[in-house]
């Protein structure tokens, strides 16, 4: 059965640009708009770049002449079913069949009757990316090879070195390579653009003698830590230069005998991200205020208001309310990550006790829970809990976020035991379940955007993959640490623990 009817064609007109027509005219990424047949109504000037083609030969042509026909026909598909597509990474055919790598997302459009209108479709090319990882990777084996006992190996390896030392000097990152002395060995020409200095001023010298050359500071602060090894860690060095430093030890026969520095210009990314972060802000305060009013009107309607209404209609208007609610949970979870990438999350700290707020979370749970026929269970700590610098709100939600995870992925019958202990100068809180578990090929994803694990999308369809991301940046904002333990079939404990004494984000 074919989602995607075929309409009788229709003549359209570009109308006089709006605010919204002018950031979509003028975002640096590619965006495209399309209605239900695919035909393409609407691009933006970096669309018909990427594209090679001109506007007047994309403009009412199909969106398949960009990509694999059976690829946009699940994505057309999936937008249709769950109103978007993130981060799916797919091929973009540009003129000349050129093949593009690209993170794809797409948003069902909708005018104010909930019609559907089309599709909004844009994607971020990963060319570079793609390109920047095989690099880093030549790189690094190259430079293991030509700092691997080599007094030994010299005759056998000069040849490789050499070679090395070419990506090197024309290598678009920053190349530091520091002995085990931590005195400075080698850098190429990136490294002095970067540092704004000559490399014979800084070659040989030790990081002691580096910190008299003030550029080098917030890069010296961050070696100075000792971290074994770091992956992109991000660096502001000046307002107009952010890097991504990764810090990669040099082993020979397990010996260290070196440090690799890596240091990747990311400013023009942050950049767009800051501006991606501002659309979808922009967009969800849009969202927010037309979606309160119908939630209130369905309210009036529920409550007979507006009149008395059939137990047909009630079902029908409880269905609409339902679902206007989980699209201001959704809208409320973008804000959430939005302020989280912005860095102004926390805002209301005080000194808490942390035991009440759980315990008045567990309470609001206990009656879902035993609809669910599932037993939850609050362990009372042992002795009295210190007071922490607590947001109450945003610590709240991230106990809600896990305890009602538990439940909601624990089958009838199952245990969802939530407790409290001092440990090691920290507070832990732990929440344990007998649900479903986690797939451990997916484990390593759990805290990121938008996932949601294999098994439980089959369970519960409806979710945002945000939660657990937004609960791990609440914990981390305030200065601790969360992790967790599953086994897929036997069930999950989810952990977070924050210190006494601890460093809060504020913001």
């Amino acid at each position: 059965m074919r989602i995607f009817k075929k309409q009788k064609a229709k003549s359209f007109s570009i109308p006089p640009l709006t605010q919204e027509e002018d950031l979509f005219n003028f975002l640096p990424l590619p965006i495209c708009f399309f209605d239900l047949n695919g035909k393409v109504l609407k691009i933006n000037p970096t669309f018909e770049e990427i594209s090679g083609y001109k506007k007047e030969n994309i403009l009412g042509k199909t969106i398949e002449k960009f990509f694999r026909k059976n690829e946009i026909r699940r994505i057309k598909e999936e937008t249709l079913e769950k109103g978007s597509v993130k981060g799916r990474e797919t091929t973009f055919f540009a003129r000349g069949n050129k093949e593009v790598p690209i993170s794809l997302f797409t948003l069902l459009s909708k005018n104010r009757k909930g019609e559907i209108k089309g599709v909004l479709l844009g994607f971020y090319d990963l060319t570079e990316i793609k390109k920047r990882e095989t690099e880093l990777k030549e790189v690094r084996t190259a430079l293991l090879n030509i700092l691997e006992d080599i007094e030994e190996e010299r005759k056998k390896t000069e040849a490789e070195k050499n070679k090395t030392l070419a990506i090197i000097t024309h290598f678009a990152d920053g190349i530091l390579v520091f002995d085990k002395e931590d005195r400075l060995s080698l850098l190429n020409p990136k490294v002095e653009e970067i540092f704004e200095v000559k490399s014979k001023e800084i070659l040989n010298l030790s990081l002691s003698q580096l910190s008299k050359f003030p550029n080098f500071l917030p890069l010296l602060e961050l070696l100075k830590k000792k971290e074994k090894e770091l992956f992109r860690k991000e660096l502001k060095l000046r307002e107009n230069l952010i890097l991504e430093v990764s810090v990669i030890p040099i082993k020979a026969k397990s010996e260290i005998i070196g440090t690799l520095v890596v240091l990747h210009d990311v400013t023009r990314k942050k950049i767009i991200e800051r501006m991606k972060t501002e659309f979808v802000s922009i967009a969800a305060h849009q969202l927010r205020t037309p979606l309160s009013a119908i939630k209130w009107t369905l309210k009036m309607l529920l409550d007979g208001d507006l009149g008395e209404i059939t137990e047909e209609q009630r079902e029908f208007v409880n269905k609409a309310y339902r679902a206007n609610e989980r699209m201001i949970k959704l809208i409320n979870d973008l804000l959430n990550v939005a302020r989280i990438e912005e860095g102004r999350y926390l805002y209301k700290l005080s000194s808490l006790s942390i035991e009440p707020l759980v315990r008045k979370i567990v309470e609001s749970l206990k009656q879902e829970a035993e609809r669910k026929k599932i037993k939850l269970e609050f362990k009372k700590p042992k002795k009295k809990l210190p007071k922490l610098m607590l947001d109450a709100e945003k610590i709240s939600l991230a106990i809600q976020n896990l305890v009602e995870n538990a439940i909601k992925y624990t089958p009838a019958g199952g245990r969802v035991t939530v407790s409290l202990k001092v440990e090691n100068k920290e507070v832990i809180f732990s929440v344990k379940d007998t649900g479903v578990g986690i797939p451990k090929e997916q484990q390593d994803r759990v805290f990121s955007k938008f996932f949601r694990g294999a098994n439980v999308m089959r369970m519960e369809t409806e979710g945002s993959g945000l939660g657990l991301f937004i609960t791990k940046n609440i914990i981390e904002a305030h200065g601790g640490r969360i992790w967790f333990q599953s086994k897929e079939g036997k069930g999950t404990t989810f952990y977070f623990a924050i210190p006494f004494f601890q460093k809060v984000e504020h913001s």
